[in-house]
């Protein structure tokens, strides 16, 4: 074979390929909408016809016998043939396999587990295996949002409880001082103050809360002594301590200045400071400690509960949750709603509270990074 008859060959061969793969890239996006089994028929006879196209054109210029010709002619049909099969099976396979990951999708979306689909090739394998990751996400949220929705609902109940009955008591004691027949209307009206301010705090921990969970808690930085904040809080909640026979020890409180939001700082650490003496066995101590490093200020604040059950320590920071059900009585909120307040302003500041048991009692610590910027910040 001369050299031009070489050249006519390939120049030949590759105008067939270039002519059959214009028409297959048109024929698969007329028919792109169609089974994979038809596209991967499409492309294995698109090969084929360009082998055909391609040996044919050789034999012609090597000018072979009829015979020899009817033997290559008969010997492409065959592998024709069986391409095309192979094609069908593979096809077939393959779209089982992607039919089987369009039913995990759809299992998906009804909210049904999806286990990891084997034998597959390597690019269906990870898709199976993050189609499998992704429903158990899923299965996680929806964990998650029926435990908020339960807590949500719980949360409720109790409110409306600690509303209505300081609600009934002021409407009782305010009759009975209307017609005359109650005997201490002093002592009537300091009740109905009390009445009103457990409402109070009661409204003002749900709105508090309210705003921490829709992200528009606004945050005033400015700077700010602990010990003022810490002193100011245990001066304020001494009275209660005192009734309940529960002392109060901050002499480990260290002067440190932070960047934080005032108001709700000092609401964070009495919410804290608080559910320790309400909380802690009559003749225990409450001790509270400001320390801090280059990184972060630390308010610790240690109560005589006697510890909480393992079980429980994840609820803690949970909103509307209760160990007991029975909701001891005070005249502050009883909802389950102030360490979920303290848990959103502490984020709020991008801290971090920490709960854990210590002997005799439970020990929170709330850790506030140094550094913040003195500006506002909505959350």
């Amino acid at each position: 074979m001369t050299s031009a008859d070489l050249v006519t060959i390939v120049a030949v061969v590759l105008s067939w390929a270039l002519a059959i793969g214009a028409v297959t890239v048109v024929l698969q996006r007329l028919l792109r909408r169609t089974s994979i089994v038809v596209q991967i028929l499409l492309v294995v006879l698109a090969t084929v016809a360009i082998l055909v196209a391609g040996m044919v054109s050789a034999f012609n210029a090597m000018f072979i016998s009829e015979a020899d010709l009817q033997v290559m002619w008969f010997i492409l049909a065959i592998a024709s043939v069986v391409a095309a099969v192979v094609a069908v099976l593979l096809g077939v396979g393959l779209a089982r396999h992607t039919n089987r990951l369009a039913g995990d999708a759809a299992r998906i979306g009804r909210g049904e587990p999806v286990a990891p689909q084997r034998k597959m090739t390597s690019e269906l394998s990870a898709l199976a295996a993050e189609l499998a990751a992704t429903s158990h996400k899923l299965e996680e949220s929806r964990q998650r949002e029926q435990a908020v929705e339960a807590a949500r609902r719980e949360m409720v109940a109790w409110v409306s409880h600690d509303l209505r009955t300081p609600l009934a008591s002021m409407r009782a004691m305010a009759e009975a001082l209307e017609d005359g027949v109650a005997e201490d209307v002093s002592g009537y009206h300091q009740r109905i103050i009390c009445q009103a301010d457990q409402m109070a705090v009661l409204v003002n921990d749900l709105l508090q809360l309210s705003k921490i969970q829709a992200g528009t808690l606004v945050l005033d930085y400015q700077q700010l002594n602990l010990y003022d904040v810490v002193s100011d809080v245990i001066a304020d909640l001494a009275p209660v301590a005192a009734s309940r026979a529960i002392a109060i020890n901050g002499d480990a409180v260290a002067p440190t200045m932070v960047s934080a939001d005032g108001a709700s700082l000092s609401r964070a650490i009495r919410n804290v400071v608080l559910n320790g003496i309400l909380y802690s066995v009559p003749g225990s101590t409450v001790s509270v400690a400001v320390t801090s490093t280059t990184a972060e200020a630390t308010v610790e604040v240690r109560d005589g509960c006697g510890g909480i059950p393992a079980e429980d320590l994840p609820r803690m920071l949970t909103a509307g949750w209760q160990k007991d059900t029975g909701r001891t009585k005070s005249r502050y909120s009883g909802a389950g709603v102030g360490l979920s307040v303290v848990h959103g302003i502490i984020q709020a500041h991008r801290g971090a509270l920490e709960v854990a048991n210590v002997e005799g009692g439970c020990r929170f610590l709330l850790r506030i990074p140094a550094g913040q910027e003195s500006r506002g910040l909505a959350v």
